[in-house]
């Protein structure tokens, strides 16, 4: 692929800008960083607005489709002076010598082979949730992860808000009691759901190399407003639909507080047209985790499609206090009462047993004799690049990143199988059933990678 160069700056403008690529150790938090973005859709553009707040430099964009590339050139021409584009991710690692960080934010399908690129050529890297396509390539990126020495940081936002720490922070200080349950709910989405593939093909939009977009899964026609840009997600050789977008924000904090490892068994019900291609239009995903130390044994219900919702008992509670059942929402079900956390974990209600409604964390009596014990960000993104620079840590690291997606993705398994499975997490095992290894590791398309 050719590389195409939106005009440069003078000599003169480059070198006075030199010292933004110089080490830390002379420049401190000064230092400005050369990030990169792959994969140029929506979702992305929120990150290279961040980086330009941030004041750090945005070298490159790269993605299949120039059309998105040059949307993305549009958006923000106003604020980006150079920046060279690519529609090889292999071309960009190849050429762009200054490099110190990328921003991943293709469909999933793309998410682990690009972060092994990214992470062998030693580059930080930042990638959209859910981590990776499979559970085994979630696993792959925890090991590669904790033997680099690049910082990982995952895309699920609701991690820097301070109220998902404070949440953490009441459960584990035991001011609702045990947790038995843990309800999240989310209605249909508009992605392609319980369907077939259409039939016939069209034309690819101009520019676009299709089969690199398909890049590791299997190769299939295109057809407009099906799969890009957006609706990917539906399809299992791209995405896994509602529990694949969403359980790396709605399981944050609740595994995070309650320590969570493995589920033991993972139970699907209230399924409505389950695709052989595509995610179901509705199902219910009940992950039991078994108690562990002090813990009691705590379920992890996924209710999405609006067919089935968390129990009268819990829903009464809140439109007692907001007028209405809020159409996304968590509850952590507690002996002592309930925490409401949002879908993204970026709320925090309490409503103990002598509650009558709920009541914000801060204005909570209770809550408030609860010390802090998190570290609060300044932002997600900027988490990120402030511990590039200071050698520091982030909170959303690929491991608990990698482990959130594999608990979701064990709910993908058994929807493929239609049928309740016994899952032993540490090996990535479907226990007594060897059939359900193709859907932990799939086999990929070499040419792209």
């Amino acid at each position: 692929m050719t590389t195409k160069t939106i005009k440069r700056r003078t000599f003169i403008a480059a070198t006075a800008a030199a010292p933004v690529i110089l080490p830390k150790t002379i420049f401190g938090a000064d230092r400005k960083l050369n990030i990169a973005f792959i994969g140029m859709g929506g979702q992305i553009q929120g990150h290279v607005s961040n980086t330009l707040q941030l004041g750090h430099n945005v070298t490159a964009f790269c993605d299949v489709d120039p059309n998105q590339t040059n949307n993305s050139l549009n958006r923000h021409k106003d604020k980006i002076k150079n920046v060279n584009t690519y529609m090889d991710y292999r071309k960009l690692l190849e050429k762009e010598k200054s490099l110190d960080a990328v921003v991943i934010g293709t469909p999933d399908h793309w998410h682990a082979p690009i972060c092994k690129a990214v992470m062998k050529a030693g580059k930080h890297v930042y990638c959209e949730k859910p981590l990776t396509h499979t559970i085994a390539e979630s696993r792959e990126l925890r090991n590669l992860s904790r033997s680099s020495k690049v910082i990982t940081q995952t895309g699920n936002q609701g991690s820097a808000s301070s109220n998902l720490r404070r949440s953490i922070e009441l459960i584990q200080s035991d001011l609702i009691g045990q947790i038995s349950n843990v309800h999240v709910w989310h209605p249909a989405h508009g992605w392609p759901n319980g369907g077939s593939r259409p039939a016939g093909e069209d034309p690819t939009p101009k520019g676009m190399n299709w089969d690199f977009w398909c890049g590791p899964s299997a190769m299939r026609p295109y057809k407009s407003g099906i799969y890009h840009p957006g609706k990917w997600r539906g399809w299992y050789d791209f995405g896994n639909g509602s529990i694949g977008d969403f359980c790396c924000h709605s399981f944050n904090m609740p595994v995070r507080a309650l320590n969570l490892k493995y589920p033991s068994k993972v139970k699907i019900s209230n399924v409505e047209k389950a695709g052989l291609e595509t995610y179901a239009k509705t199902v219910t995903h009940t992950f039991h985790f078994p108690a562990e130390g002090k813990r009691a044994a705590v379920n992890l219900i996924y209710y999405t499609g609006g067919a089935d919702m968390p129990p009268k008992h819990i829903t009464d509670q809140l439109v007692g206090t907001f007028g209405n059942i809020p159409r996304v929402g968590a509850i952590i079900e507690g002996e002592n009462g309930l925490l409401s956390s949002g879908l993204w974990n970026s709320q925090c209600y309490l409503k103990l047993k002598d509650d009558k409604k709920f009541i914000g964390h801060g204005n909570h009596g209770e809550a408030k004799k609860v010390a802090q014990t998190l570290p609060r960000a300044n932002g997600h993104f900027r988490e990120w690049t402030d511990a590039i620079i200071n050698n520091g840590k982030t909170f959303a690291s690929f491991d608990i990143g990698g482990h959130l997606t594999e608990i979701g993705l064990s709910g993908i398994v058994a929807l493929k199988l239609q049928q309740n499975i016994n899952w032993d997490g540490e090996k990535m095992k479907v226990i007594g059933n060897s059939e359900a290894d193709t859907l932990i590791q799939k086999q990929t398309r070499k040419r792209w990678l």
